[in-house]
Order: C-alpha cells, then sequence, then structure tokens
C-alpha cells in the first residue's frame, strides 16, 4: 500500500497537506474523514491516528498525526524543490519561526472566526454572544497585523523571496474567515498582494479544488441532534 492521506478539505491543515501533496506530484491515496459527521471519533480512524485528528498519514506501516510534521515529512521523503523548506539555516528558522507561531495564534483567532461567525448560527442553529464575536475579531485583527509586520514585512513571501509551507499553512488558515465573510484582505493591500502570489505560485486551479468544500460550508443544512452531540465538546471550546 502506497502513501495515504487522511483529510477533510474543510480544515485548513488538511487543505495544506492536499495543496503541498499535489502541487509536488506526490502521489497518494485520498481517504477522506468528514469531522462534522463525527468520522474522526470511529474506531477505524482511532487505529491510525489515536488523536482522533486530521490530517493524518500512513505510509506503509508507518503513521503519523499533526499537520506540520507532515508536511516536514513529505519535504524530506520526496525531496521537493528547495523554496518549500530551505536547507539554508536561517532561511529554514524563518519557516520554523511562522509554523511555531502560528498554532496559538493566526490558527486560534481564525478558527475561532470562522465558528463563531457562521458555523454557529448556520449549521448548529446557535447564536453567538455579540461580544464574544466582537473579540474574536478583534484578536483577528491583532493576529493579521503580526502577520504583516513581523512575518511577511516587505517581503514577497512569510519566509523570503519564495513560497515555503509557511505560506501554505497561512493561507489556508486565512480562508477560515473568508468563507464565513469576513472582510480579512480587503483593509490590507500588502496581506492582499501576497495572497495573490501565493495563490498564483500554488495555481488558482489547485487553490480553487482546495478551497470549495469550505467555501460552501454556508450553505451546508442545519445539524440534526447527533451531530450536535457528537460536537458538543469542540462548542465549549471554540466558545471560551
Amino acid at each position: 500500500m502506497g502513501l495515504e492521506l487522511y483529510l477533510d478539505l474543510i480544515s485548513q491543515p488538511c487543505r495544506a497537506v492536499y495543496i503541498f501533496a499535489k502541487k509536488n506530484g506526490i502521489p497518494f491515496e485520498l481517504r477522506t474523514v468528514e469531522l462534522l459527521k463525527g468520522q474522526h471519533h470511529s474506531d477505524a480512524f482511532a487505529q491510525v491516528n489515536p488523536l482522533k485528528k486530521v490530517p493524518a498519514l500512513k505510509d506503509g506501516d508507518f503513521t503519523l498525526a499533526e499537520s506540520v510534521a507532515i508536511l516536514l515529512y513529505l519535504c524530506r521523503k520526496y525531496e521537493v524543490p528547495d523554496h518549500w523548506y530551505p536547507q539554508d539555516l536561517q532561511a529554514r528558522a524563518r519557516v520554523d519561526e511562522y509554523l511555531a507561531w502560528q498554532h496559538t495564534a493566526l490558527r486560534n483567532s481564525c478558527t475561532r472566526a470562522m465558528w463563531q461567525k457562521m458555523m454557529f448560527p448556520v449549521f448548529l442553529g446557535e447564536q453567538v454572544p455579540p461580544e464574544t464575536l466582537a473579540s474574536t475579531l478583534a484578536e483577528l485583527e491583532r493576529c493579521l497585523q503580526l502577520l504583516e509586520d513581523k512575518f511577511l514585512k516587505d517581503q514577497d513571501f512569510l519566509a523570503g523571496p519564495h513560497i515555503s509551507v509557511a505560506d501554505l499553512v497561512a493561507i489556508t488558515e486565512l480562508m477560515h474567515p473568508v468563507s464565513a465573510g469576513c472582510q480579512v484582505f480587503k483593509s490590507r493591500p500588502k496581506l492582499a498582494a501576497w495572497r495573490q502570489r501565493v495563490e498564483t505560485a500554488v495555481g488558482k486551479d489547485l487553490f480553487q479544488e482546495a478551497h470549495a468544500v469550505v467555501m460552501k460550508a454556508k450553505d451546508l443544512p442545519p445539524a440534526d441532534s447527533a451531530i450536535k452531540e457528537k460536537l458538543k465538546p469542540l462548542v465549549q471550546v471554540l466558545l471560551q
């Protein structure tokens, strides 16, 4: 059995892994795990990833969790072009720096913004207190400013003159609040220009393909009671 990737493209780190593998011509079998149906909690999937999270990778008898670990594994195994994860010590450190920062900063605020603004009212039928959403959107703005000032600066891409895995991880995060109607790029011309460069480097068709699911999330039918019950732990986390 060859490489298997367990993904749900409604998930931002899954989209990053998917785009990376497709862009670099890495052959894989797609195993779809539908998060909104709770399939990541199944016993079958727990055999692949006991953490019960996607993305997950299975390469023969080897299994791997966590999107950053998966991206770097693919970089090393398939000897992709150097710009994705540079050999130069300091250039690589810049990629690592972004990847370390984003987990508790941009990822957190983008996920909360998307769920609080769209998924709670549309999918779960629950209204979010206005002050909770306002706080989340303020935190998103703070993270966007840091993304520009600390990481992008006056460069073409987050870690220098060429696209890297840092850019994939970042752009897939930002499309989460975009899918919920947040005007992430409207008043940020520097960030908007970066987005266009990333889309061009990836290929617009692949970019749109990877984001088709999340961009249609606003049209999801309301969740039934069983799904709402499965998502209760997530709801509690995202409203804190």
